[in-house]
């Protein structure tokens, strides 16, 4: 089967894939280095993957939220708005880039965060789907390679030929992430959908009519680091 071929508007800025901001046109010069659009895509992602710590608890499901530049003003994100900063810095290169979603189970998360969640399905979890050599290649810059160390986790690599997602086992060989429900590529963040979903499955997470996660006070990074200890 022959792949579909980019539509114009993956390489247009919108207003949540913004990539006509200059930060995010600044990081895209910067970053996307080589001669071909695969060795400056590899260069984007694992800039975007390794520059922006991944941190679950700091969602904020606003339109401002949610914009490719303001992953680069908190020098944070989790899996969506890392995925929306990588589609946006393609485009700033010059590389069709869109966005794709799945459900997973076994998601990357804490007690805390189980507890609040009250199920281990991550609803629309982001990737970037980028146009090389005439092909879709899914990049998942999600994970940061610091992360993936604290928590015993195989990083994400990304040659620019081959999908980049999820392992299935972490590095001790233990259940880590599945696949469960593809919800299909968007050449536009689908926000008004995610946050549809979250409100409905995710009603501790975040409830009424909050735009932010309850676990905004708390400390991702400390929780990791604290179920990572041995015993």
């Amino acid at each position: 089967m022959n792949p579909t071929p980019p539509h114009p508007d993956t390489l247009q800025a919108t207003a949540l894939v913004d990539s006509d901001h200059p930060a995010v046109q600044a990081f895209a010069r910067e970053h996307a280095s080589g001669s071909t659009d695969r060795e400056r895509a590899i260069a984007l992602y694992y800039a975007v993957r390794d520059g922006f710590r991944y941190d679950p608890y700091r969602i904020d499901l606003s339109a401002a939220g949610m914009t490719a530049s303001s992953v680069i003003a908190a020098g944070w994100g989790w899996c969506v708005p890392k995925a929306t900063l990588l589609t946006a810095v393609c485009r700033a290169a010059g590389i069709p880039a869109r966005l794709g979603f799945a459900d997973v189970r076994n998601h990357l998360s804490t007690e805390r965060m189980r507890q609040t969640m009250k199920t281990d399905v991550f609803a629309w979890h982001g990737y970037t789907d980028i146009w090389l050599d005439g092909a879709w290649r899914k990049a998942t810059p999600a994970f940061n390679v610091q992360l993936c160390e604290k928590f015993g986790l195989l990083p994400l690599e990304f040659d620019g030929t081959s999908d980049s997602i999820y392992h299935p086992f972490d590095r001790a060989g233990n259940r880590h992430m599945e696949y469960v429900k593809q919800r299909g590529t968007f050449n536009d963040l689908p926000l008004a959908e995610i946050v549809a979903t979250f409100r409905e499955i995710y009603a501790n997470w975040l409830p009424g009519g909050d735009a932010t996660s309850q676990l905004q006070s708390a400390d991702f990074s400390a929780d990791v680091a604290a179920e990572a200890k041995p015993g």
